[in-house]
């Protein structure tokens, strides 16, 4: 299916808004999994990205109810001000929540726990994914992730095959021509699937204004106690184990993307509404995990990494 305006619009037509178009590209691969796949999930971290998914999701079968769970795959170092959101949004849309848990994978034995003031369970979220997957069956997962977050991003494709182990190559990726996917796969082996592909940060903000959607408050400018680590403002929460001579101190600060407590940074900002953040994303030009996402600063290829081993 093309983005393209229909021919009844008329040839002298303005062609849509690129919002719209772009919405008409998630929706159809919405729909499209849903016709193809016999068990799909959407993830749902309560984040900006998954919360349009969601929103669009639901925009696909209007006015019926959503074909396919949402799961979280819950560290257990979330922002309390995300789990209240997760719980009320679930609430208010009638979707099915799963929830995989990164705790209950460690009392298990499956991940060992960091230690020290940069420890963090985003990495082990991994494991925490992909046994919910063989547990569930689920055939096809819905991520947010779009291809100008990250350079790893960057090289998915929209349907993203992943072998019996969960793990993605991308050097051996299948073409998608024309907008056609390719979602064969035999048992044990799932696709995931990124309708948000070919947004932006920007796309996502303008959307959110447009579409008026709810997110946690984390995303607007607000006070709080924060600790400046390796060019980065971690929000001082109990997960935050501090290093020696750091001391936390007030900030006006908004979340650009929202994961693990521990590693997700903050900045500075006055932008209190949807509109005044896109204005903020428009005039950067550091990419929004570069900017706040310590977990990604490992390596250059940190994310590449994980993402073999099977992360979003």
């Amino acid at each position: 299916m093309s983005a393209r305006p229909s021919p009844r619009e008329g040839a002298d037509a303005d062609p849509p808004p690129l919002p719209a178009l772009l919405e008409s590209e998630a929706i159809h691969i919405i729909r499209e999994v849903a016709a193809e796949f016999e068990n799909p999930v959407l993830l749902f971290s309560g984040g900006k990205d998954s919360i349009v998914m969601l929103h669009l999701a639901l925009k696909a079968f209007a006015p019926c109810p959503l074909p396919f769970p949402v799961m979280h795959v819950d560290t257990g170092h979330n922002f309390p001000e995300v789990l209240e959101f997760r719980d009320r949004h679930v609430a208010a849309t009638g979707v099915r929540l799963v929830v995989a848990s990164v705790q209950e994978s460690i009392d298990r034995g499956r991940v060992a726990e960091e230690t020290g003031p940069r420890a963090s369970r985003n990495r082990l979220q991994t494991t925490t994914l992909l046994d919910a997957i063989a547990e569930h069956r689920f055939d096809a997962v819905f991520g947010g992730a779009r291809r100008d977050e990250e350079k790893a991003r960057a090289k998915e494709r929209v349907y993203s095959f992943r072998d019996e182990f969960g793990q993605w190559d991308p050097k051996n990726q299948r073409p998608e021509l024309w907008n056609l996917y390719n979602g064969r796969h035999r048992s044990g082996e799932h696709i995931r699937v990124f309708p948000l592909s070919n947004w932006t940060e920007l796309d996502i903000w303008r959307y959110i204004a447009a579409e008026g959607i709810d997110l946690p408050s984390l995303y607007y400018a607000h006070r709080r106690s924060v600790v400046a680590r390796d060019g980065m403002l971690l929000a001082l929460t109990r997960f935050l184990t501090l290093a020696d001579g750091e001391a936390p101190f007030e900030e006006t600060v908004r979340f650009r993307t929202i994961g693990d407590a521990t590693c997700t940074g903050a900045v500075r900002s006055g932008a209190a509404d949807a509109r005044r953040v896109a204005a903020e994303i428009a005039a950067t030009r550091i990419t929004e995990r570069g900017a706040t996402r310590a977990d990604d600063r490992v390596s250059e290829a940190g994310m590449e990494d994980r993402k073999r081993e099977g992360y979003f």
